[in-house]
């Protein structure tokens, strides 16, 4: 059963401005409904924290390198932007 996914009912008591942004929200969004809008909005948020761990963990990556694998690194990356450069041209 693709595209079924079960629900679990939850009522929520939310600010008069919340509701106003989430009705905004699911309009410009074209989501059928406000719960739609709600579920958009985690999904945009979960994608956003993990771009977010994956940039932490980059940089983390790139914060260790001794100084000996830093220009290594940048040597490969020169090597490789102009190989895409040649590639192209």
């Amino acid at each position: 059963m693709r595209g079924i996914s079960r629900k679990s009912r939850k009522t929520f008591s939310l600010s008069r401005d919340a509701v106003t942004y989430l009705e905004n929200y699911r309009s410009k969004k074209k989501e059928p409904s406000l719960s739609g809008a709600v579920e958009a909005l985690i999904h945009e948020r979960r994608q956003q924290e993990e771009g977010d761990r994956l940039a932490a963990q980059t940089r983390a990556y790139y914060d260790s390198l001794s100084p000996e694998e830093e220009d290594e690194s940048d040597t490969w990356g020169r090597f490789a932007e102009s190989e895409v450069s040649d590639s192209e041209a």
